[in-house]
């Protein structure tokens, strides 16, 4: 299938690594870009692209994501091999990473591991640079309190996509005024800690040993709880998992109740990105907290 691959992107690769491309393999999954494993004189790759006019930077941001999550060595990140655009395309060429089944610990490592990732703190909430949330531009911009960068960055952009699409209804956005003035007597004031950013299962994966390996990340430093509780919003994690970050950085006791609170940014983008039931999920949140 290597005919498949936009020659404009083989042409880059082969000049800047000095290789022979030989063949490619779609990979399973992904609705928003082509990907796959690339084979060549030195090696497999993964290699990923889409329209670079469509998602400007997409895989820039995504590569210095990477890079942060890789430089802090707490866990297993594919290491970046290129970046480029390619005539309209835009590409990112990665470490192939050969999947296996989970080790017996890998759910303990994981939580030891995100949790060593979560002591990496910041003087502020935020980055240095916008990324992306699946398709959607995630703003970053800085905050000293992180109740302010939840409501800007993170709520409000997404609130306002949804209200000019009309995928939300007057009654929904009404109650999202009246929680931005509830959040501060109920979200918890932590150290900013560095985020994946999108961690679900399916951004997890097992290395060639069985021990965690994360990808597509939308790196930022938040809330550690936003993150632990965006794992639970799609069937959630192993309980080891759970216990073992517990066990070596430990959440507020009052975590739980504000779980849901939290999701209302990956519920929003889900929203956006596909409407549907997504919507009256973010009402009735909405409805319990306010």
């Amino acid at each position: 299938m290597l005919q498949q691959v936009p020659f404009a992107i083989i042409e880059q690769i082969s000049s800047a690594l000095n290789v022979k491309v030989t063949g490619f393999s779609f990979a399973s999954g992904g609705c928003i870009n082509s990907g796959g494993h690339l084979t060549t004189t030195k090696g497999t790759f993964f290699l990923k692209w889409n329209d670079a006019r469509k998602y400007p930077n997409m895989f820039e941001a995504e590569s210095k994501g990477l890079k942060i999550l890789a430089e802090s060595a707490t866990l297993r990140i594919p290491n970046v091999i290129q970046t480029g655009v390619a005539g309209t395309y835009q590409f990112l060429l990665l470490e192939n990473i050969d999947q296996r089944k989970t080790a017996n610990d890998f759910w303990k490592k994981l939580g030891e591991q995100l949790a060593a990732l979560h002591r990496i703190s910041s003087s502020a909430f935020g980055l240095s640079f916008n990324n992306y949330i699946g398709s959607l531009p995630q703003r970053n911009s800085m905050h000293q309190s992180w109740t302010s960068f939840f409501i800007e960055e993170r709520l409000k952009p997404q609130v306002a996509l949804a209200s000019s699409s009309g995928a939300l209804q007057a009654e929904t956005i009404a109650l999202f005024e009246k929680l931005y003035q509830k959040l501060p007597s109920v979200v918890a004031e932590e150290t900013p800690a560095l985020l994946h950013g999108d961690l679900w299962s399916g951004n997890l994966i097992a290395d060639e040993v069985g021990n965690p390996c994360l990808i597509d990340p939308a790196v930022y430093f938040g809330n550690r709880e936003a993150e632990l509780a965006f794992t639970q919003l799609f069937g959630g994690f192993s309980n080891q998992f759970y216990d073992s970050y517990n066990n070596t950085f430990p959440l507020e006791r009052d975590f739980n109740t504000r779980i849901a609170l939290y999701n209302l940014y990956p519920l929003l983008v889900h929203v956006n990105l596909f409407g549907g039931g997504y919507a009256s999920q973010v009402f009735s949140v909405l409805r319990y907290y306010v």
